[in-house]
């Protein structure tokens, strides 16, 4: 009982604190017209809100079905991927005419590319390796450096013109959000979410282990799968709005074990996105209305997500 009002407490704190920095970053500083900074800002905010929900739930889903709290999609090259997808469209049809076509459409096509891809390249490496710390983080590595040296190589053969277009893809860009895409990826977030809602006991099973899940009834091999689909919708989300980032999750899933200490999928997804959205939304605050810097955002959360991978490496080793 105790345990369940000290966990209904933090959420609420965190509901606020989500609040607060979305309300920090709508209104202080606005000089001008109110109708078009509330606009404009919010458009940004959406998109920041849906690209840390997607990546927030991705890593969740992710730890769970790899049965550790290290990796996230990111770290095994999940991000990288889309790039590549992306990339290689660009190279078989040329800037020209990958810039004609519609954008909401290309994310949406690119999204379900990306399921297929991912559920062919990281399946059966997930299935292989789950249980062994240091062969999951290395495969990770080593298919995050792959999917990139492919992706380099189609970017440094096509024409430098068409490079800029996959260049603008391939860094982390909290603060020029694409505000046009908010549309079709708050529709493939919503469809994402709902289903690892659905999910949300089935993963508390799963997240037991394999031996576990199939006594208790759960078919492992499915709810990986089925996990792998969302987890793929949600990074093609997250990617297209803001770019790859390699620890934002990490970091995300880190200080959300670290307020609420529970195993409940029912608790983790929102906490974790409530989190997600304190950290961009609040960082992005500090940074632009407080600080006045420059600096990207990114730069401070891959700093600190590095900071918090090498930590819970070196933990995992000594155990």
């Amino acid at each position: 009982m105790a345990g369940g009002r000290m966990l209904r407490n933090r959420m609420l704190l965190l509901a606020l604190a989500l609040l607060a920095c979305c309300l920090a970053y709508l209104f202080t500083g606005v000089k001008g017209s109110w109708e078009f900074a509330l606009m404009f800002r919010g458009q940004k905010l959406a998109a920041l809100l849906l690209a840390g929900t997607a990546q927030a739930v991705a890593a969740v889903l992710f730890q769970t079905i790899t049965g550790n709290r290290l990796l996230t999609p990111s770290i095994m090259g999940f991000d990288a991927l889309y790039i590549l997808l992306l990339s290689g469209m660009v190279f078989a049809m040329g800037a020209q005419q990958f810039l004609l076509l519609d954008r909401q459409w290309v994310m949406a096509g690119s999204a379900v590319l990306m399921c297929g891809a991912a559920l062919a390249l990281f399946g059966a490496v997930l299935r292989a390796g789950r249980g062994d710390l240091m062969r999951m983080v290395l495969t990770g590595v080593v298919l995050a450096v792959m999917l990139r040296s492919i992706t380099s190589f189609l970017q440094r053969v096509i024409d430098p013109n068409e490079y800029a277009v996959v260049q603008a893809a391939s860094y982390a860009r909290f603060s020029r959000a694409e505000t046009d895409l908010v549309a079709i990826a708050a529709l493939l977030c919503l469809v994402a979410l709902l289903a690892a809602w659905r999910m949300r006991f089935r993963l508390d099973v799963l997240a037991l282990g394999p031996v576990a899940a199939v006594s208790l009834g759960e078919d492992p091999q499915r709810g990986q799968w089925q996990a792998l689909l969302v987890i793929s919708l949600l990074v093609s989300v997250s990617t297209a709005l803001v770019g790859p980032v390699a620890f934002f999750g990490l970091l995300v899933t880190a200080l959300t074990y670290l307020v609420l200490p529970t195993h409940r999928h029912a608790v983790l997804l929102p906490a974790c996105a409530m989190m997600a959205g304190v950290v961009l939304t609040g960082g992005q605050w500090v940074m632009e209305r407080v600080m006045h810097l420059s600096t990207p955002l990114s730069v401070v959360v891959e700093f600190l997500g590095g900071l918090v991978f090498l930590a819970l490496l070196l933990k995992g080793l000594k155990q």
